[in-house]
């Protein structure tokens, strides 16, 4: 059996792959108590309002989908830990969003955003989460349900 940790380290590097994922400059992916986390860094390609220097709301959903993503597998995983690291990669290439809704509540504005998730339900075939983003200042800035199949 896979373990925990090493499905996170085997997601961190899944997701560092990704060119989008590596252009937001996502990092810092790790699961800690069933909820997962990882770190953005504002930069100003990041920005969304230009008067104010805000994050972009696509940024954030973007976030929001990776780190709801990474909670799923999770969920999967904690239903049934896979046998072998190829069978968490398929796990992880056969989930697909759903459905993302995300709720902007205050201005992104920070050097840094960390987003979290956790599941909310993981049935056999559909995983709900909810996923938050705070800003470095301690400053919750959206919230986001994320839905996804893993087949």
């Amino acid at each position: 059996m896979v373990s925990i940790a090493r499905i996170a380290e085997l997601v961190a590097e899944i997701e560092d792959r990704i060119p989008f994922n590596r252009y937001l400059g996502l990092t810092d992916f790790r699961i800690e108590d069933g909820i997962a986390y990882l770190r953005l860094g504002m930069r100003d390609e990041l920005v969304g309002n230009f008067d104010r220097a805000t994050l972009h709301g696509g940024v954030i959903s973007s976030t929001f989908d990776v780190i709801g993503g990474v909670a799923a597998l999770f969920g999967v995983a904690e239903r049934r830990l896979p046998d072998s690291d190829e069978e968490t990669l398929a796990v992880f290439e056969n989930l697909a969003t759903i459905d993302l809704r995300v709720d902007y509540l205050r201005p992104g504005v920070g050097d840094w955003y960390e987003a979290s998730a956790k599941v909310l339900r993981a049935g056999k075939r559909v995983v709900v989460t909810r996923m938050t983003l705070q800003s470095s200042e301690g400053v919750e800035v959206a919230v986001g349900t994320g839905t996804y199949i893993v087949s």
